[in-house]
């Protein structure tokens, strides 16, 4: 496991778009797993800009979703289809074929999921998968208790993942669906490259628990430490409760200079 910490999310962000323009510039039909929410916003931002600025070419890449709510319009501006074109797809030249987000109103969801599951073994599986990290040390919607195993699914959110979210349903938590559709833990830790941002104070005892913490299903992220090619970048605010963070830090500035961009091999 890889842990880069940087001075604010503007930098960490950069630092992570980075990695996966370094990515898609070397393969560039590279297959991304790709989140929601507030934390890769910026990320999303140096996207577009690499794209409006310097013409980086996004159009044969693919993207999977690592999540969805059950039950919510897709065109609710709360549903992860508008969170994903709104903050990005409309914004680069991705191709709308090669976008893969869970259909919170399939017909038959649990045959969804097993759709879904084989959609990304048939493109060649997730050469990198971006994750944020709940509060409760969620990754993707696999609460607590999820199982290390588990594959795409449907869950239940915890009230703590309610309440957080609450913020994106004009604060009111009864608006926030109570069921999802995620990628699994396995599935997660299957991509070739699991690149997880955290940022805020808020943030610092689950990134705590995940890195330095035992391998627990109480903190599903702690499930990276058996992945072989983790990185973890987070603020400053987000390693406050790191006991090893002057280590990460002195680790992160004595790279020989072929990793110093951070770049991962797909």
């Amino acid at each position: 496991m890889e842990v880069i910490i940087q001075p604010d999310p503007a930098s960490a962000s950069r630092v992570a778009a980075q990695i996966l323009l370094a990515l898609v510039t070397r393969k560039p039909n590279a297959v991304l797993g790709l989140a929601t929410g507030g934390t890769p916003l910026a990320l999303y931002r140096e996207l577009i800009t690499a794209h409006k600025d310097r013409g980086f070419d996004f159009s044969r890449v693919t993207t999977f979703n690592l999540d969805e709510y059950i039950g919510l319009p897709e065109n609710h501006p709360q549903s992860y289809h508008a969170f994903m074109h709104e903050n990005l797809f409309r914004h680069i030249n991705i191709q709308p074929d090669r976008i893969h987000i869970p259909n919170g109103n399939a017909p038959d969801i649990q045959a969804h999921c097993l759709a879904y599951e084989e959609a990304i073994r048939n493109a060649g599986g997730l050469d990198l998968q971006l994750l944020g990290i709940g509060s409760d040390g969620h990754i993707g919607f696999n609460e607590p208790t999820s199982s290390l195993g588990s594959r795409t699914r449907t869950k239940t959110l915890t009230r703590q993942t309610i309440e957080d979210n609450a913020r994106f349903f004009e604060n009111d938590p009864n608006q926030v669906p109570q069921h999802c559709i995620t990628m699994g833990i396995a599935t997660i830790l299957e991509a070739r490259c699991a690149l997880l941002l955290a940022f805020g104070k808020g943030k610092a005892d689950a990134i705590a628990a995940t890195i330095e913490g035992p391998l627990s299903a109480m903190i599903p992220a702690s499930a990276l430490q058996l992945h072989p090619n983790a990185i973890i970048i987070i603020d400053q605010d987000a390693a406050a409760k790191l006991t090893l963070a002057d280590y990460y830090k002195e680790a992160d500035a004595a790279k020989p200079t072929w990793q110093q961009d951070h770049a991962t091999a797909p």
